[in-house]
């Protein structure tokens, strides 16, 4: 009894391995990488989401080069250390184009080992700069526009529409929070007319930030602009406001989450944020957001169009070109224009959407409210 029982276990084992390896080479592997889990997995989810309702409804057509396309998801958390494990999982398990990642440092980390997979990555929510402007990743394209841009209307913002003089800068330290808090300097030190009176780091994850609200207090701004999420910010603009200190909060679409307002109470309110344009009178958007909320039975979180709009590029790209490679998905992505929730959009020669863009937003009411493009 013994040996037949081994017997048919390994019988059983053999049966599962060849389905799985079946499976595996029947179906197109679709990577969704980013933050599904802890803090900024706010950020993360809604890219899964989009990433299987276009999925859906390519499957539903029967799938693309004569497979059934697979979602295959993998977390990092957006820290750096977990990213490069997650694109090696990603690169061992086949995964033909991946979405993601969602952070700037993980991205960074990530995209040296796609690009030696010769994997196409297009991320909704990663916009340092050097990613597509340093050359150093071909591979690498994404939905939104990057900082120096999101920085550019920041200080505008607070030059032309607040006309405040005194600016104080802190950041999270990182390549995304840091880098658009320099190019926020950047351009307020080029436009004139107001003054960084204070250009501070911050450690993430403190538990107190009193002492970098006393330095803005001693500082004597009329403005503090914020690069990094909603974690820190949440905190700093509720120590601010316990200390009776009205001046304004500007910052970033690491911040313009409603899960900040829900984090933040009513010391969110009145805080300003730069975050992709609204498109919301774009028919496809309404149909997309139709989806999530018959899917999944709420409204689509942060970055979910720019997400829905990368995977529907990216499949499109494979379906255009009859081919899974690299060149050829890459070619695609560069000379077709795809009509998504944010429009029509192709990519330019750097990776960058053309036509995507940053609009600046208010906390009134409990709200995000758009007040200009």
């Amino acid at each position: 009894m013994g040996k037949l029982w081994k017997v048919l276990s390994l019988v059983c084992v053999s049966v599962f391995l060849s389905v799985s390896m079946l499976w595996a080479a029947e179906t197109l592997k679709f990577g969704v990488a980013g933050a599904h889990s802890g803090d900024l997995a706010s950020y993360g989810l809604p890219s899964v989401n989009a990433a299987e309702l276009v999925v859906q409804k390519y499957n539903a057509k029967g799938g693309l080069l004569g497979k059934q396309i697979e979602v295959i998801k993998g977390d990092d958390q957006c820290k750096p250390e977990l990213a490069t494990n997650v694109a090696t999982k990603m690169v061992s398990d086949g995964a033909v184009v991946v979405l993601g990642h969602i952070c700037s440092g993980a991205t960074k980390a990530a995209l040296p080992i796609y690009k030696e997979a010769k994997i196409v990555v297009m991320s909704p929510s990663a916009t340092n700069p050097p990613l597509t402007q340093s050359g150093d990743y071909p591979n690498f394209f994404r939905t939104i526009a990057s900082d120096d841009a999101q920085g550019k209307l920041a200080a505008e913002f607070i030059i032309e529409n607040l006309k405040l003089k005194k600016v104080a800068i802190i950041h999270d330290k990182g390549d995304y929070g840091k880098g658009y808090a320099t190019y926020v300097k950047q351009f307020i030190e080029e436009m004139g007319g107001a003054k960084v009176v204070l250009f501070e780091g911050v450690t993430p994850g403190a538990v107190d930030y009193s002492a970098v609200v006393q330095k803005v207090k001693q500082s004597g701004a009329e403005v503090v602009v914020f690069g990094g999420y909603h974690p820190e910010a949440s905190k700093i603009v509720t120590t601010m406001r316990k200390k009776r200190m009205k001046i304004p909060f500007v910052s970033d679409d690491g911040v313009k989450d409603d899960t900040f307002i829900k984090v933040a109470g009513k010391y969110a309110e009145g805080v300003y944020a730069t975050g992709p344009k609204d498109v919301s009178a774009n028919p496809l958007y309404k149909q997309a957001e139709e989806e999530h909320r018959k899917a999944y039975g709420t409204a689509p979180g942060v970055f979910f169009f720019n997400a829905y709009a990368a995977a529907q590029c990216m499949l499109n790209a494979i379906e255009k070109a009859g081919s899974t490679k690299y060149e050829d998905i890459v070619k695609v992505l560069r000379t077709e224009y795809v009509e998504t929730p944010l429009g029509k959009i192709r990519f330019d020669e750097k990776g960058d959407a053309e036509g995507v863009g940053f609009s600046v937003y208010q906390v009134q009411n409990g709200k995000f409210v758009e007040l200009s493009k």
